[in-house]
């Protein structure tokens, strides 16, 4: 268990401190529970927009990566500059030679049709497929008649082979129309396949490829919409294994958040976390990264039923009064409700402000008491809206 120090938020204008022996808010599961805070630390919305800006992909070419010696800057403008010349019907094989190829264990793939016409005047598919860290990259296209789960199993061994690096032991894809196929695929290699949003490098690749790549490309279509759209359901009920018995909204400094990622293999059995440097995160060290920590007698087996789901963010629903959790690819709970007055609206509202303002950056933390200094379960978060295709 890692110590956090979590703060308890009071948003602005919201009530006032209570103490522990008052009566707090009913919800349907779940106990609205506020803990003295001596600071009052406030949820404060940074004035950053925490853009999120990749490590510059390869070029739209066959490549592999310079030698380690390479100047790193010099080396990433290149790549950047040869992106934006390049030509964007041209493959990308990219693998980086620094990186030992049986570490990358884990792929996100897409395989989708993008806005562009061949020349039978029919949509394009794309098979896109990197690593989290973008270490490896490759990218093909395919005519709209040939899109099944041989070809796409096919082409999974051609990037094992042409890349020099083994099969992995999982793939996360994150559209569920295409889950039949890719699950076909993956188990005829013997891959694990997990349906998951948390394929965020893939999907903001995707937006990258969008500007740099497929807007350029002389059958692009514009306006055409994305044929498969990713899911938003209604939520269903929570089951009961995931119930916890107190939630509050908490925040930490991002510098909290920062060290926190940098040992988390070390300090949690159950979690997940995120590349913030590759994500290119600009915030303060003291912006205040919102979250929601969940307290339960039985933390450790509800972390680690929490630990299967792909939990993929949390959101307050002001107009139901209630939180939202996004898990897998098309799967959403109602994980909290609150009694809907002009106070908690505003306290839901100030958390989903200051997790705008962080660039859709918040965490979930598992605990036994929420005025615990120890946290069972931690998982950093990243509301991103769809990609363009």
């Amino acid at each position: 268990m890692s110590s956090l120090g979590l703060n308890f938020c009071y948003p602005p204008g919201i009530g006032v401190a209570r103490p522990k022996s008052a009566t707090p808010f009913i919800t349907s599961q779940f106990h609205l529970t506020k803990a003295l805070s001596s600071s009052r630390l406030l949820l404060s919305p940074s004035t950053s927009s925490a853009p999120h800006r990749l490590l510059p992909a390869p070029p739209s070419s066959i490549s592999t990566a310079s030698t380690a010696a390479d100047d790193e800057e010099g080396l990433q403008e290149e790549l950047a500059e040869e992106e934006e010349d390049g030509d964007p019907t041209v493959e990308v094989r990219f693998l980086d030679r620094a990186t030992e190829p049986g570490s990358i264990t884990e792929w996100e793939l897409d395989f989708c049709s993008r806005p562009i016409l061949d020349d039978r005047g029919k949509k394009l598919w794309e098979l896109v497929v990197c690593d989290s860290t973008l270490s490896l990259q490759f990218t093909r296209f395919f005519p709209n008649n040939v899109i099944n789960s041989v070809t796409l199993k096919d082409a999974i061994a051609s990037i094992s082979d042409k890349l020099g690096v083994p099969l992995p032991e999982r793939i996360r894809f994150f559209r569920s129309q295409m889950q039949t196929i890719i699950t076909r695929a993956c188990n005829e290699l013997g891959i694990k396949p997990i349906p998951s949003k948390r394929c965020l490098s893939l999907i903001l690749w995707l937006e990258e490829r969008y500007e740099t790549v497929y807007t350029r490309h002389p059958g692009f279509q514009q306006g055409s919409r994305p044929l498969l759209t990713l899911d938003n359901p209604f939520p269903m009920e929570l089951p009961d294994n995931l119930f916890g018995e107190k939630w509050a909204f908490v925040q930490l400094p991002f510098s909290a958040i920062v060290e926190e990622m940098s040992s988390f293999e070390t300090r949690y059995a159950f979690g997940g976390s995120l590349d913030l440097e590759l994500l290119g995160f600009e915030i303060d060290d003291n912006t205040l990264v919102p979250g929601l920590a969940v307290a339960s007698s039985r933390a450790k087996p509800l972390a680690a039923w929490m630990n299967g789901l792909e939990i993929c963010s949390v959101e307050a629903d002001i107009s139901r009064a209630c939180l939202i959790l996004s898990v897998g690819v098309s799967t959403r709970y109602t994980y909290a409700t609150y009694p809907k007055n002009a106070s908690t609206t505003k306290e839901a509202e100030a958390w989903e402000a200051a997790k705008k303002a962080c660039g859709g950056l918040h965490f979930l933390a598992i605990q036994e008491e929420l005025d615990s200094e120890d946290c069972v379960g931690f998982w950093l978060l990243l509301d991103l809206p769809p990609p363009p295709v």
